[in-house]
């Protein structure tokens, strides 16, 4: 199955991997990103939060042909890059090189992805790594406070959790149970492979055939995403820890990236919280001064998302800073935007959308990252058209299916 859309070039593999090629002919530079899908926190027993990124830091230690050296080595010997990182949604391998030396940088990172020996000493170190992060968020307010949000959000959700895990259960993980993840996630038709740079899509099967092409897939069904029911509800929670500013941050349930309010919600986090001109920062920094930091966020997600607002203020601001951060929510329910914001607000976005394409490494990100979702490359062209499609009308329903104070959760860190 081949499918054309500009530049890009699409097919499926006979072991089912997925290859995206954006052929970029101008530049000697070829970026590679490999996704995993059904991968990352989304599939992580919760008694077992953090396993892949405990794995994504120890598959770069040892293969069975090279040692942690070796790797470092091999990759330093190209002036190459190569990364491995884990998300809530996706497993990933990051690549960039020179046109000449893609296929060995390729052929290392299909051998990490495939062939990880897991040295036992190389666990224990990036066990006790994690470790140290997870104690340094607890010293960071803001951090302290998302994780709480977090948890009321979500409860015992694998999205409650930090993509980290926790003490305990990265304590509690042993080499068997990367192995297992291993074997079982890591599968052909589970692969996204999307390369952008001086190739053509001829040439990058013939590269991957070489490399994966061997690689069988399992008769076993892949792994599905597990119904968590989730029952939104208000609750508030407060956390005293001695800082020179308080974090206030307000959260709602919100839709996945499937969902048809998805585009009218980026617009929304785009018109509070995106930028010096957001709502946000005018009206609680600019004209108010109650805000050290204010800003909003709604990250897109495979499962349910969450749609936050936040400030950092002033111990003495809390009370009439968390009514500040409130109010503006709730306007969005009770006044429209006026014709000018919507369409301001729609600029920005798509303005920033397109600035977000300009190298290769953005270009296989994104268009990987679409596939891996499960949207298709097609969704670059379809997102822009669906913020243009949003009407003021749109943007009020929204606010008042999801920013209902019944849903709300705040969780607030300071004095």
């Amino acid at each position: 199955m081949k499918q054309n859309q500009k530049h890009i070039q699409k097919t499926t593999l006979n072991n089912g991997i997925t290859l995206i090629v954006t052929e970029n002919p101008t530049t000697e530079i070829i970026a590679g990103k490999i996704f995993l899908r059904h991968a990352g926190s989304l599939w992580e027993s919760t008694h077992q939060a953090g396993v892949f990124h405990l794995l994504a830091s120890v598959m770069s230690k040892g293969t069975n042909k090279l040692s942690s050296l070796e790797i470092a080595e091999k990759v330093e010997s190209m002036g190459a890059l190569l990364s491995i990182d884990t998300s809530s949604d996706y497993f990933l391998v990051s690549m960039k090189t020179i046109t000449d030396d893609f296929t060995e940088i390729f052929n290392l990172a299909a051998e990490i992805l495939r062939f990880p020996s897991f040295p036992e000493k190389e666990i224990e170190l990036e066990k006790k790594i994690t470790l140290q992060n997870l104690l340094s968020q607890k010293e960071q307010p803001f951090n302290v406070a998302f994780s709480q949000l977090r948890e009321m959000i979500y409860g015992q959700h694998p999205y409650s959790f930090s993509t980290l895990g926790t003490e305990k259960t990265i304590q509690d993980l042993t080499i068997a149970d990367l192995k297992y993840y291993h074997e079982k996630h890591f599968r052909p038709d589970n692969l996204i492979i999307s390369l952008a740079g001086k190739i053509n899509l001829d040439q990058a099967i013939s590269m991957v055939e070489k490399t994966f092409g061997d690689w069988k897939t399992s008769s076993t069904p892949t792994t599905e995403i597990n119904p968590y029911p989730l029952y939104p509800q208000s609750s508030y929670k407060k956390i005293e820890q001695s800082n020179q500013q308080t974090i206030i941050m307000m959260g709602y349930l919100a839709p996945e990236m499937k969902h048809p309010d998805y585009a009218t919600l980026k617009l929304l986090t785009t018109y509070l919280g995106n930028g010096l001109s957001s709502r946000l920062f005018v009206e609680l920094r600019e004209k108010r001064g109650l805000a050290y930091d204010v800003s909003s966020f709604y990250p897109t997600r495979l499962d349910k998302s969450q749609f936050v607002v936040y400030m950092g203020t002033s111990p003495d601001n809390t009370e009439i800073g968390k009514e500040g951060l409130y109010n503006e929510v709730k306007r969005l329910r009770e006044e429209k935007l006026s014709l000018e914001e919507l369409k301001t607000t729609k600029n920005k976005l798509l303005g920033q959308y397109a600035l977000g394409k300009q190298t290769n490494g953005e270009f296989a990100q994104i268009f990987g990252w679409y596939e891996t979702l499960g949207l298709g490359v097609e969704y670059d062209t379809i997102f822009p058209q669906q913020i243009t499609n949003v009407t003021l009308e749109d943007i009020q329903r929204v606010a008042n299916d999801y920013f209902q104070d019944d849903f709300l959760c705040t969780s607030i860190v300071g004095d």
